[in-house]
């Protein structure tokens, strides 16, 4: 896993508006009639109908769709009673994970009672008029328990003790797969629970509910088996009291089918493992540390299936599978509890997610296949289909057992499921993944520049690539060191191009390339000189496999090189720049944005067909074209409506598998309710994904806007036409555009090389 540096983390929190969260208003407020309207007077009338009918509270405001992310600090994971202001960070980092796996909107709400769950509990039982739900997070054991059911007793909105139940739910589904892998019945597993906290007791109860038997259930504290013979025992560890002679961890595990670990790091030996039953089901989940080290365990018992809580290996048992399905379900069946019924059908949900074919997207987000087995008996975490399964299959069983108070069309709300989250920051952790699998050579021409070294650390610890940076030593190295950046220096070269051996080499290939172009030996030894055209070269013989420049150097300086010494791909008739819009509905591609100055009809057709191939060979996106401008279908004409009409219908006859329409204005092409129902001869089947501008300045324009007033996240520009990657950065990039540039690039090496091989 990648580490993280403290600095770093630091930067994270305070780069920006401080923090991770925001409230951002739903209604325009441009106006003074917008203001009164969503203040007072306006805001009256919708105060008089919920007093009058309560349930319209979830029509007039946005209660239903609203969590409370409650704590009190008390048992921080890793960091322990850090109190209920320390805590913020950690309750704001659940509040965007709500967000981004579920849309759910989130306030986090730390409370200082002193220690006292009563008060606790008076707090929160007040807020109910405010939220939808409260997701109870980072309170010790066992206050915990007490909390959540005298919370649960007193209000009618969902509560939900993640530390208990997520983990329950999530590893349940694992256990409900491995069973079945194992050819075992639940009810005759012999269990063995490592911990005896709020998790321990969640797990254990929530197995009993899924079938396993009390009886065959042993659970261990840090003083060993708790058995009957034990004075020392609180309530919530008496429940699991087991007459038996066995007294330690090692006693418990001989003759075990499974265990679960919910202690501490280390714990577990490998010898310990020798007298489990055959096919033992090992459950290492302590954080940071396993109980045994996944690898380990395999060794010591390869016939084993191992989970644990770490996302480097198989079967991650990760809360993030549970939460956020389980709560949209609830919330969007105003369901008054999260009931036993509910957390089984989500683990149930789970467990036959894992038995379904993994689609393609999700196989090259990680880089590698998956197949129902012993290494991928639960999902993976940003599985998109994750959501689509939990929340419809919590919806039906709160509708089944009577909690729901909305009505609830499971096939119409399946579609909106599968539409929620929209899958565009999906497609950026598919590449990083994708190039972690062959990470390839990349030359960074901008070396000195305290981004890219940034960058490179997280390139090196997470294996993206091998960075080649150019530039001399010694400035490097004291930007490193000013930026407080440890790297590892086996995973980077650098090479500075002023001394590096093959500077003459290369100056003589670029005398030979450009001598009838007015570069004299002179010439091309000085520009060799300079890191963009050194690392081109280095590119074009093979010293390196792609290049990433553009923190120093304009865009043309970036592109010149590339064009004078690699040149455009067989074929290519030009080369265009390309635009990732991340937007919540989807990824979206424009072009051209930044390279073809002047246009005609050929020219767009060419930039069309090379974008809309680029979305559907590179990104797996079916590519729905609409070629832009200020008319629709020619409702006013003009020399830019003749020429984006004439590039649809070269377009057209050159490629007819392809959707491609226009022209079109932007807010036709992007609503396909208003483009069936003004224009129903479209050819689109649903709204475009691939926009051509008829201008770069409208591309170029259209990008920024878009960035800058509608926060959507921009990545490129991708360099479409080119022999080899070559890719070019903005100047005010962030470090993660860095990163996600680089890895399309290592891809795009990825893709050459299986090219050249076929």
């Amino acid at each position: 896993m990648a580490k993280l540096s403290r600095k770093e983390a630091l930067d994270f929190h305070t780069h920006g508006r401080p923090g991770k969260i925001a409230v951002v208003p739903t209604k325009p407020l441009t106006s003074q009639r917008d203001l009164s309207l969503a203040y007072s007077p306006g805001v009256a009338e919708p105060c008089l109908e919920i007093a009058k009918d309560p349930s319209t509270v979830s029509l007039y405001t946005a209660r239903a769709n609203l969590v409370a992310v409650v704590s009190d600090g008390s048992a921080v994971l890793g960091l322990g009673n850090i109190g209920p202001l320390a805590s913020k960070p950690v309750m704001e980092g659940k509040g965007v994970l709500f967000k981004k796996f579920a849309d759910i909107d989130v306030f986090d709400i730390e409370i200082d009672t002193g220690g006292d769950p009563d008060k606790l509990i008076e707090c929160v039982a007040a807020l109910e008029p405010t939220f939808g739900g409260i997701n109870l997070e980072d309170i010790k054991a066992p206050e915990c328990f007490y909390i959540e059911r005298e919370l649960e007793r007193r209000m009618g909105i969902p509560v939900f003790h993640d530390d208990q139940h997520g983990t329950a739910i999530i590893s349940g589904a694992a256990l409900i797969n491995a069973a079945a892998l194992t050819k075992r019945k639940l009810e005759d597993i012999k269990v063995v629970v490592s911990g005896a906290g709020a998790s321990a007791v969640a797990c254990s109860q929530f197995y009993f509910s899924l079938g396993i038997r009390p009886e065959n259930l042993l659970m261990c504290d840090s003083r060993g088996v708790i058995h009957t013979e034990r004075e020392d025992l609180n309530d919530s560890k008496r429940a699991f009291a087991r007459e038996t002679d066995k007294r330690s961890l090692t006693d418990a595990l001989d003759g075990a089918d499974m265990f679960l670990g919910l202690s501490v790091g280390g714990l577990v030996k490998p010898e310990m493992l020798a007298k489990m039953n055959p096919d033992p089901i090992i459950f290492a989940l302590a954080n940071p540390e396993p109980e045994i080290p996944y690898d380990v365990a395999r060794e010591a018992r390869p016939d084993a299936i191992v989970a644990t809580g770490r996302s480097d290996y198989d079967n991650q048992v990760n809360n993030v599978l549970g939460f956020p399905g389980i709560f949209r379900g609830a919330l969007d069946v105003r369901a008054t509890h999260i009931t036993e019924e509910m957390k089984r059908a989500a683990a149930k949900a789970l467990a036959e997610l894992a038995r379904k074919d993994v689609p393609e997207v999700v196989a090259k987000a990680y880089g590698e296949d998956f197949t129902f087995g012993r290494n991928y008996i639960i999902p993976k975490p940003f599985d998109p289909r994750v959501i689509q399964w939990v929340a419809p299959a919590v919806a039906k069983a709160a509708v089944d057992c009577g909690v729901a108070q909305a009505p609830f069309d499971e096939s119409a709300y399946r579609d909106r499921m599968r539409h929620l989250l929209g899958g565009s920051t999906a497609v950026l952790r598919r590449f990083v993944r994708r190039a972690q699998q062959d990470p390839k050579r990349l030359v960074f021409t901008d070396g000195e520049d305290p981004r890219i070294l940034e960058a490179c650390r997280v390139m090196i610890d997470e294996k993206i690539c091998r960075p080649i940076l150019l530039g001399h030593p010694d400035r490097i190295a004291a930007v490193a060191a000013k930026s407080d950046l440890e790297l590892d220096p086996s995973g980077y070269d650098i090479v500075d191009p002023r001394s590096d051996e093959r500077l003459e080499a290369y100056a003589e290939d670029l005398y030979r390339l450009r001598c009838r172009k007015g570069v004299d030996a002179t010439l091309a030894r000085a520009l060799m000189q300079r890191s963009n055209y050194f690392g081109t070269m280095m590119v074009e013989r093979g010293d390196a496999d792609g290049l990433v420049s553009g923190i120093r150097y304009s865009y043309p300086e970036t592109i010149r090189p590339a064009l004078q010494i690699i040149g455009m791909a067989p074929g290519v008739r030009r080369v265009a720049g390309m635009y990732l819009m991340l937007h919540k509905r989807g990824l979206l591609f424009f072009g051209d944005t930044t390279v073809n100055l002047e246009t005609d009809a050929e020219l767009l057709a060419d930039v069309a067909e090379m974008v809309a191939d680029a979305a559907k060979k590179s990104f797996d996106v079916e590519p729905r074209v609409a070629m832009l401008g200020y008319s629709n279908f020619g409702s006013a004409r003009g020399e830019t409506v003749d020429k984006v009409s004439t590039a649809v219908e070269l377009l057209s006859a050159r490629r007819p598998d392809l959707e491609v329409e226009g022209e079109m204005q932007a807010n036709v092409a992007l609503d396909y309710h208003l483009q069936k129902l003004n224009h129903p001869f479209t050819r689109l089947s649903g709204p475009a994904n691939v926009l051509i501008f008829p201008s770069l300045e409208a591309g170029n324009v259209a990008y920024k806007l878009i960035r800058e007033l509608g926060d959507v996240p921009a990545v490129g520009p991708v360099l479409l036409g080119m022999d080899k990657p070559i890719s070019v950065l903005e100047r005010d990039c962030s470090i993660d555009a860095i990163v996600h540039m680089s890895a399309l690039t290592v891809v795009s090496a990825q893709m050459r090389a299986e090219q050249e091989q076929a």
